[in-house]
């Protein structure tokens, strides 16, 4: 940098920068996403009918965890098939990393996918993450809306209808 030259911002220069709701907020904008703030102020959305959040976690907000729920009505007696499908993705796939809840009389699927920037991160690093994170975690959603396949399109459905 020359002495009478304007110092660039560290991250839209490939640099590292503290990670902030805001800079999520920017990234999902510079992609034309549409999302919403809670109360909580956790930054939410849909894609493909799932919501995913983006939550800062941490002593200093320095994880970011993109978490997803598969949108889909699925009893609770099938809480052991949903398991092994789950279970066979974990086994097979790095990330995202998938879970079951059994939630009343429901099975609850979530992706997450969580990685430390306690060092900063930078606006490319963390647009691929999001869009890493989503993506993937779509992966996994299709995967296990092919073993649902009525259950899917009555989500669609519905979620279309809203």
């Amino acid at each position: 940098m020359g002495f009478f030259t304007k110092p660039q911002d560290a991250a839209s220069a490939g640099g590292l920068a503290p990670l902030t709701t805001d800079r999520i907020k920017a990234t999902l904008d510079a992609r034309g996403s549409q999302y919403g703030v809670d109360d909580d102020g956790d930054v939410g959305g849909y894609w493909d009918g799932h919501l995913f959040y983006f939550f800062l976690l941490g002593q200093s907000s320095e994880y970011l965890q993109v978490r997803g729920r598969w949108n889909r009505r699925v009893g609770i007696d099938q809480l052991d098939a949903v398991t092994r499908l789950v279970n066979t993705w974990n086994a097979d796939k790095l990330w995202p990393k998938v879970y079951v809840r059994a939630e009343d009389d429901l099975v609850g699927v979530y992706a997450e996918h969580t990685v430390d920037y306690e060092h900063g991160v930078s606006d490319e690093q963390l647009d691929l993450h999001l869009a890493c994170a989503i993506a993937t975690s779509g992966q996994a959603f299709d995967q296990l809306d092919e073993s649902y396949p009525s259950e899917a399109a009555a989500a669609r459905a519905e979620f279309e209808r809203e």
